[in-house]
């Protein structure tokens, strides 16, 4: 078994933790926006780039412990998805980070990812290494995951009929002049280089927080000014962020402070980012935050722990798979060999 850091000091095995609470939960209700996205299991995510509504309080389990609570009463529902029309009850989903190299390690990882049969997957950038062209682009993504992605081109299989894969672009992909490789390669919603997609229990706001970007990248950018209403009024139950660069991390590239945007205040959930190869879960504030590069790209070594870190971990690659549900979210990284390196599970009343 490999081995992850709790923080304390260098452990060997896994950290799990399990709800041990369980808390009824109405089914999520609320206004469908427009462009429904399918993924496996009719009604489980469909998706959705559109809807408002009041964001929910929560719980949440320690990822050393037993489940605590932090928040108050729920105050919204989340929008229903889902091809059946009904009441989303489960959502799963794939996240991998720094991936796109085309070579062995890749191969494990999406042969890992493809096992979970999520219903989307999620990128934190770095999708097309080494600099973002259109000449490697399908054989760094579409070779390892063309069955996600819609509307797909490639010289790899016919795509899925509707899109499950919803990337984001990270410094290695803005090599390419204006990201054009990029923008043409995937069809996504807005202006493609940052967005927002409604799976029902789930809403994604996946941002771009390269330096390049047209719309700036602070907390007081057009970008930000963007996010903010929008995650204030989710109605999801719970509200993800994605992001290249990391706002905390350990590892060689550390933190990027620019991108500590007030997340949690606004309404955010979870804040998921790249960039360093390495996996790492922080405690900021109230919420999760992720470091998870360790997709297909070579691995980072750490530097000194900051004092959010709870788990650390740069022995293989891997991913996480993350599931929601009505009563709580479970966050877990995977290594290439299929072992459980970490598991944390926050518990939330979905109304």
């Amino acid at each position: 078994m490999s081995s992850a850091s709790d923080g304390a000091g260098w452990v060997h095995g896994s950290t799990a933790v399990a709800c041990a609470a369980a808390l009824a939960g109405a089914a999520c209700s609320g206004a469908l926006g427009s462009t429904p996205g399918g993924g496996p299991g009719a009604g489980d995510a469909g998706a959705t780039t559109t809807g408002d509504g009041g964001h929910a309080g929560t719980t949440s389990g320690s990822g050393t412990g037993g489940a605590t609570g932090r928040g108050g009463a729920a105050q919204g529902g989340a929008a229903q998805g889902g091809a059946g029309g009904g009441a989303v009850s489960q959502v799963r989903f794939a996240v991998i980070g720094d991936f796109g190299a085309d070579g062995s390690a890749e191969k494990r990882v999406a042969d890992l990812v493809r096992g979970w049969s999520p219903d989307f997957v999620l990128t934190v950038g770095d999708d097309n290494y080494p600099a973002g062209a259109a000449s490697t682009i399908d054989a760094n993504i579409g070779k390892h995951y063309a069955s996600f992605i819609g509307n797909y081109h490639g010289a790899y299989g016919p795509g899925s009929d509707a899109n499950r894969f919803w990337p984001i672009p990270g410094n290695h992909d803005w090599m390419a002049s204006g990201l054009a490789p990029y923008l043409d390669y995937f069809d996504l919603p807005g202006n493609e280089r940052y967005y927002d997609v409604d799976f029902g229990l789930v809403r994604v706001f996946a941002l771009d927080s390269d330096p390049n970007e047209p719309d700036g990248f602070d907390a007081a950018s057009k970008q930000a000014k963007w996010l903010e209403p929008r995650l204030s009024a989710s109605k999801a139950c719970y509200d993800v962020v994605t992001l290249h660069h990391a706002p905390y991390s350990s590892a060689y590239h550390g933190s990027t402070k620019k991108l500590r945007w007030p997340f949690e205040a606004w309404g955010a959930d979870v804040v998921m980012a790249g960039h360093d190869h390495t996996y790492e879960r922080l405690e900021v504030g109230g919420i999760p935050y992720f470091v998870n590069g360790l997709g297909g790209a070579s691995i980072y070594q750490f530097n000194a722990a900051l004092p959010e870190s709870k788990v650390r971990f740069n022995d293989r690659h891997g991913a996480m798979l993350v599931t929601a549900t009505r009563e709580s979210i479970t966050y877990r990284f995977d290594d290439d060999q299929g072992n459980t390196v970490d598991e944390h599970t926050v518990v939330k009343i979905c109304p």
